[in-house]
């Protein structure tokens, strides 16, 4: 009874989250003149340069913001952790604040800031970068907070420094490794965000990728919605191999363990 009642919400979930999907790619796919179907609008996010060079700006935003979020992020929470337990509250606070605040408002109080930004690093789209890493701040604190805790950080780093590590081979050598999960599940999370983020980029005059597919829409629809499926399955994609990537990690920890908890034979000698 369990396994039906089980096996029929799967199928129920499947078909809540799959049919958009389905209608998008029909849509994208559909020959709105002649009939039949068509791969012109998919064609068109290559071709159309607009579109492409969008895509483009949206993906180099994506990585931008991925490693400054991580080399800015990472050693923070590991020092706070390890030298200052007291300010841990303060920091997760700090970086928890964007997701009370509206966008709008975030554009509106960055503007005198910005004007900086745009002065040493010029107008370019990539310096929403800089805003970016903001935005991702909370989603990036919460996979990372959650891999630190798992792990005894105060033994890793004191056994590190005990055999002369320095703190850059500890953190990226004995403690990095130990929290992988988190690093990619803050990457992935944060990749995600960037690539959906559409009112930061339209209220500063930039042209990334969901901009592109909102003044598209306004003339070709197919071309609209097959950028907005390939954005939503490159999102869907990351997620998955997040997910194989962390369950091998786990199967190989725990035959690991497995291992060395299994009984010894001595060996014999001659």
């Amino acid at each position: 009874m369990k396994a039906a009642v089980r096996g029929g919400l799967w199928v129920m979930f499947g078909l809540f989250f799959l049919f958009p999907l389905y209608a998008m790619a029909d849509f994208s796919t559909r020959n709105l003149v002649g009939g039949g179907r068509t791969w012109e609008a998919w064609a068109h996010l290559v071709t159309d340069e607009a579109l492409y060079r969008s895509i483009v700006v949206s993906l180099l935003l994506a990585v931008f913001t991925v490693a400054a979020m991580l080399v800015l992020l990472v050693p923070t929470m590991i020092w706070v952790r390890l030298r200052a337990p007291w300010a841990k509250g303060l920091v997760e606070f700090l970086c928890l604040l964007p997701l009370t605040i509206p966008a709008l408002v975030i554009v509106v109080g960055l503007r005198n800031v910005y004007l900086w930004v745009v002065y040493f690093f010029g107008e370019s789209a990539l310096t929403l970068t800089f805003v970016y890493i903001v935005v991702v701040l909370p989603f990036a604190y919460r996979a990372l907070d959650a891999a630190l805790s798992s792990i005894d950080l105060q033994t890793l780093t004191e056994a590190a420094r005990s055999l002369g590590a320095g703190w850059l081979t500890t953190i990226t050598r004995v403690v990095v490794p130990n929290i992988w999960s988190g690093i990619l599940s803050a990457a992935f999370i944060s990749i995600a965000v960037v690539l959906g983020e559409f009112t930061i980029a339209s209220l500063s005059g930039y042209e990334t990728l969901q901009v592109q597919i909102v003044l598209i829409g306004k003339s070709d629809g197919p071309t609209s919605v097959a950028a907005s499926l390939a954005t939503l399955l490159f999102g869907f994609a990351l997620l998955l191999i997040l997910s194989l990537l962390t369950r091998g990690r786990h199967r190989r920890a725990l035959a690991r363990g497995a291992d060395d908890r299994a009984p010894k034979t001595p060996g014999v000698t001659v």
